[in-house]
């Protein structure tokens, strides 16, 4: 049987990232996927024009009408654009319990334009987090919501990670695809400890989408019946092949989606 996921997402007009990053991630790796849109963003390769956070009545309309219905194994949660929405999305979410829940903290785009409304980084920490399953906090999400320096080096993401852990979260992904050493270190920390996660870094500009792409791979596999850590695993070796084949897409003049269209092969299940 084919699981069903959800994603709860902004819409990204180019199609590299949110919500359409996660159908298509979640259709790469044999998972069904649904959406709830939280915002709809004007934006290409070169960043965001314009965002439209949708209404908040039309954000519960459109969890009520999934949740009533579907059956989700697994829900990815990513910009959700304000206090109010994250407060309403949270309400949901306790009430319906939609399977494991991945949380991506998405507070700027990878242009560095705003995601969220300023203020709501706290709504995130005090309705969402508690909820989540996984958090995949990138560097600089790690440091916003810790409200301290951005890590340099593996000690400082293992503390972090493990501070974002004690704040409610059952597991952590602190992910180090922003750095610029030879490998990318990911660092998950959970009640078993501390597990290091490396991968070679891959040369590319082309990197629009990854951190969606991660938490959304993570949530598909989860849905799937894979524990967290051959989840995260599996996830990261889907991003990395993406990234790989990336140069092979011809999607604007900025920095352009991975390419999620060669990524089911290699993404570690048949």
């Amino acid at each position: 049987m084919i699981p069903n996921a959800l994603t709860i997402a902004g819409s990204d007009s180019s199609g590299g990232a949110g919500i359409q990053a996660d159908l298509k991630t979640f259709s790469a790796l044999g998972v069904y996927g649904a959406s709830v849109i939280t915002a709809i963003t004007a934006q290409n390769t070169t960043g965001v024009r314009a965002t439209h956070l949708t209404p908040l009545a039309m954000i519960e309309a459109q969890l009520d009408a999934v949740l009533d219905d579907l059956a989700i194994a697994a829900t990815k949660i990513g910009m959700v654009g304000s206090a109010a929405a994250a407060a309403a999305i949270a309400a949901k979410l306790k009430s319906a319990k939609p399977g494991t829940v991945v949380l991506d903290p998405v507070m700027v785009a990878g242009s560095g334009d705003p995601l969220l409304e300023q203020g709501a980084e706290q709504a995130l920490i005090a309705d969402l987090l508690p909820l989540a399953d996984l958090i995949t906090p990138n560097l600089d999400e790690a440091a916003r919501l810790l409200g301290c320096e951005r890590a340099t080096g593996e000690d400082a993401m293992g503390r972090q990670a493990l501070a974002l852990h004690e704040m409610g979260s059952v597991a952590v992904l602190v992910t180090g695809g922003h750095g610029e050493d030879e490998e990318s270190v990911d660092i998950l920390a959970s009640e078993q400890g501390i597990v290091r996660l490396a991968a070679q870094r891959i040369a590319t500009k082309n990197t629009h989408g990854s951190g969606c792409t991660l938490s959304a791979a993570i949530a598909a596999h989860l849905a799937l019946g894979d524990d967290m850590r051959a989840a995260v695993e599996r996830a990261k070796a889907f991003v990395s092949q993406g990234l790989a084949n990336a140069d092979a897409l011809n999607v604007g003049r900025g920095s352009g989606p991975l390419n999620h269209l060669t990524m089911r092969e290699e993404s570690g299940r048949a």
